[in-house]
């Protein structure tokens, strides 16, 4: 079949964005297809693969007009992709499918998600982070005590004291399959200042990536209930990447934003 298809990023986290607008291009977007896209040697390449199709086409029951139907590269559901939100938002921007001066509500699997464009970034409301216990993370023969924080999805935040001691990340940390059945993502990090830290981030079904937007809310989430902040408190978040700002405001919601690029588009014509 042929297929238009786009390349964007968030903080050079990356996705093949399908627009799918009344949801009968792509089916139920088999997660074959999806890590066949992603594939960096034999498909375009990319952490995710975005379907752009209308929250009523799927049956879904959202406020927003448009749902973010988002798999990982190796085809498996994710609840929610904060990088993936803000080029979603850019996309239906730039194609004139929304009014950017109007408030914006994109569905997600883990609920409506509110979106604003400020100067050339945007802002997504993230919802209430749930900090929960810890336990423990492994990678590269060495342990850490891990925080357990829900930003959408599941997260163990460990402290490092340089962000290399994690190792290549080429492999999956070991974690605590009692506290996530499902998988969690990884992140490591070292503080850098005031209200400043840097990060590198193991993402389930994707592996280590150049930036996780639900894992920079967790981290800034992890901190602050660390440190007993007082709120509205805002964390600058450096990951490999690039940067982005995560606000824990008075409203106890998390508002991440940061920057979105469209890089490429095209159609194609695929062989299975």
């Amino acid at each position: 079949m042929t297929f238009p298809w786009l390349k964007g990023h968030g903080t050079e986290n990356d996705f093949v964005l399908l627009p799918d607008h009344d949801g009968t291009i792509h089916g139920e977007l088999e997660g074959a297809f999806v890590a066949a896209l992603c594939h960096r040697g034999r498909g375009i390449g990319a952490d995710g693969v975005i379907r752009v199709v209308r929250s009523q086409a799927l049956g879904e029951q959202s406020a927003g007009e448009w749902f973010m139907d988002y798999k990982n590269s190796d085809g498996s559901v994710s609840e929610m992709c904060g990088n993936g939100i803000r080029v979603f938002a850019l996309h239906l921007r730039q194609e004139g499918l929304i009014d950017p001066e109007q408030p914006l509500v994109i569905g997600t699997r883990d609920g409506d998600k509110s979106v604003s464009f400020v100067g050339d970034e945007i802002s997504v409301d993230m919802g209430t982070p749930e900090v929960r216990g810890v336990s423990k993370v492994t990678a590269d023969g060495r342990t850490w005590e891990a925080q357990d924080v829900r930003t959408g999805n599941p997260h163990a935040v460990a402290f490092v004291e340089r962000l290399t001691d994690a190792g290549s990340l080429l492999t999956e940390p070991d974690y605590d399959t009692a506290t996530y059945p499902d998988g969690v993502n990884v992140e490591f990090v070292v503080r850098r200042g005031a209200q400043h830290v840097a990060m590198r981030v193991h993402e389930r079904g994707s592996g280590e990536t150049r930036s996780c937007g639900t894992g920079a809310c967790a981290v800034a989430a992890a901190i602050a209930h660390i440190d007993d902040a007082a709120r509205p408190v805002t964390y600058r978040v450096d990951v490999p990447g690039g940067t982005v700002h995560v606000t824990w405001n008075a409203d106890d919601r998390l508002i991440l934003t940061g920057p979105a690029e469209i890089v490429a588009r095209g159609e194609m014509e695929w062989i299975a």
